[in-house]
């Protein structure tokens, strides 16, 4: 089998699930497409250029498949994950080319797929489900070098923002059972991964209702100021418990989260608590904004105002000094004016991003947006706004990551920098990457020997350079996590 990942982390971590359940079944890997029987595409359906991308690699794979039908040793071709929930119908009769379908709930019926495939018919699953959570499955690591990991918490999404597709593509949320979390961050602990990021659509709305002492819970307050479309839903253990216990797993083990929604950040702050007191846990946030116009946010049915989300950014800074934020937006939303737009952009001034990812608005099937709104922003417009918030994110997160000159940060080594072989490449706890010489250095165990920085290791690294992307730097020594913090 090759696999081919399309789209967000969810569906690199969906690759892993998908791939462990093959595995079990007697499939064997391969990296080079002329050796596959079975070729897996992992699509994501969020905007109309990631499908193309599916649409256009599809061509691609046909003369492939028309090669490999002559020599008699036929291709299977399955399309999984959001574009396959989506499009079954149209993927099915468009491309008669693709023998399996499955959607991101259907990836266990993947052998029963394949084999219906193998008799020589087209087999599809697109059952969403209401309790799947994959929470048996260990996902089988193909992260950065094993030095990273992503941990799926849960999936959906019951939020139903007008121009989002999740909730249709990956169902109703639902979390994982604590106990199949905590055991799978173990075993990335015994493998020596360094850095776990928690995954999910909605992340601090966890909820496990697996224990049925905590079925009775109250179901915890908004984020002042924020409203929802659904009734708060009482029970379970929440994503405050479940950082909690992830964070005691090993003290050497960086741990974050995404993505967050801002309505859940209640005013008891204990998850802001949480990050500011664990050494072990990121000083990052990610608070997606997607506009800084008050009208445009509730015609986006985000729940809260400009006035309330910039409240909480304010709350997240007083608790949590030195936090690096980064953000989400959108570029020409239905019905977005001038004003609304420059409204976004002195958003990205007040609260000057470390990161950000923006894009411009893509209409959905499916989505309120679709049925309710115009897509009457022309495409020039969005393109011309995008550019401008792309400029002015740029501009802030250099001013934000220039503040840094001069100072010490804790760098996670992840590898070679892509660019240079002299030089090593990681993060620093805000989630920046910090570019530095591959340069000797004496062993923090005290002995004469002079080493090298490997993936995993945790370094000093003095800051002499800042753009809006990445810090530069000088190595200082090698460290710990927990000496570090100490």
């Amino acid at each position: 089998v090759y696999l081919e990942t399309y789209g967000c982390q969810m569906n690199v971590n969906d690759t892993e699930i998908a791939w462990a359940i093959l595995q079990k079944n007697g499939y064997t890997r391969t990296k080079e497409l002329d050796e596959a029987d079975v070729i897996l595409l992992v699509t994501c359906s969020v905007r109309e250029k990631a499908e193309q991308a599916i649409w256009n690699r599809l061509q691609h794979l046909r003369a492939l498949k028309a090669r490999r039908q002559q020599a008699r040793s036929p291709l299977r071709i399955g399309i999984l994950g959001c574009m396959a929930e989506r499009l079954k119908e149209e993927i099915l009769h468009r491309e008669k080319l693709v023998d399996i379908v499955a959607g991101p709930d259907a990836y266990r019926d993947l052998p029963r797929l394949l084999a219906v495939a193998e008799a020589g018919q087209q087999a599809a699953n697109v059952l969403l489900s209401l309790d799947e959570t994959y929470a048996d499955i260990l996902p089988v690591q193909t992260s950065a070098g094993g030095t990273t990991a992503f941990v799926s918490i849960m999936r959906g999404c019951d939020n139903m923002c007008s121009y989002c597709i999740v909730p249709f593509t990956r169902g109703r949320e639902r979390s994982r059972p604590i106990a199949s979390i905590l055991q799978e961050v173990r075993m990335l602990s015994d493998q020596g991964v360094k850095e776990v990021t928690l995954l999910g659509q909605n992340v601090n709305s966890f909820r496990d209702m697996s224990e049925v002492q905590f079925q009775s819970a109250t179901a915890p307050a908004l984020s002042r100021g924020f409203s929802t479309v659904y009734k708060a839903k009482p029970g379970g253990l929440r994503f405050a418990h479940l950082l909690d216990q992830v964070s005691r797993i090993d003290p050497e083990i960086r741990i974050r989260f995404t993505s967050p929604h801002p309505k859940d950040f209640p005013d008891e702050a204990s998850v802001l608590q949480l990050i500011r007191e664990r050494h072990n846990i990121c000083k990052q946030l990610h608070l997606p904004a997607q506009s800084g116009s008050s009208r445009v946010l509730e015609a986006m049915r985000r729940g809260y105002t400009r006035e309330a989300y910039l409240e909480l950014v304010h709350h997240v800074r007083e608790s949590i000094p030195g936090v690096s934020l980064s953000s989400d937006f959108i570029a020409g939303f239905c019905g977005e004016t001038e004003e609304d737009h420059q409204q976004t952009v002195s958003l990205l001034r007040e609260v000057r991003y470390n990161v950000g990812f923006l894009f411009a608005y893509s209409m959905r099937q499916k989505t309120r947006a679709f049925h309710r709104l115009q897509d009457d922003v022309p495409a020039d417009t969005k393109k011309r706004r995008l550019e401008e918030l792309i400029a002015v994110f740029r501009e802030e997160a250099a001013r934000a990551n220039e503040a840094m000159v001069g100072q010490s940060q804790l760098v996670l080594v992840e590898g070679p920098s892509k660019r240079s072989a002299s030089e090593l490449c990681g993060r620093n706890d805000g989630n920046i990457k910090v570019i530095f010489p591959d340069a000797e250095l004496e062993d923090a165990g005290g002995c004469e020997a002079l080493v090298r920085a490997q993936p995993g290791d945790y370094v000093w690294v003095k800051v002499t350079s800042a753009s809006s992307q990445t810090l530069r730097g000088v190595l200082l020594g090698r460290t710990t996590l927990s000496r570090s913090a100490a």
